[in-house]
């Protein structure tokens, strides 16, 4: 029998994701300092899966964020307002449209699903 899952939690077992995204923001690590966790923790969760004899290890499901923002980036659906010119997304439009800032609001949220 062979065995899946659909999506594993990408937080972090000790919140990594979570730390790392609040002094990112606040000016206290880089960007580079960022993408490390969220590479260090990709690689922790596939191997726990692997290891666990998960046959199918499920990939992109990895969010900084928001699945749904991730998505809309995919798409390039980024507002006008953001000021994107075309190109790669880099983590200030990304998380302007996530969190807003000084001059810009964030993206509405909308609740899709009854599920919080």
């Amino acid at each position: 029998m062979a065995s899946h899952v659909a999506g594993y939690p990408h937080i972090g077992p000790r919140r990594e994701l979570k730390f790392a995204l609040e002094s990112f923001w606040n000016g206290k690590s880089s960007a580079e300092e960022l993408q490390k966790v969220a590479v260090d923790l990709r690689t922790y969760i596939w191997k726990q899966m692997a290891g666990a004899g998960i046959e199918y290890v499920p990939g992109n499901t990895f969010s900084y964020y928001d699945q749904v923002l991730d998505t809309t980036m995919m798409l390039g659906a980024v507002p006008a307002r953001y000021g994107w010119n075309g190109g790669e997304i880099g983590f200030d439009v990304y998380f302007s449209m996530a969190r807003g800032n000084a001059s810009v609001p964030a993206m509405e949220m909308a609740r899709w699903f009854d599920t919080n």
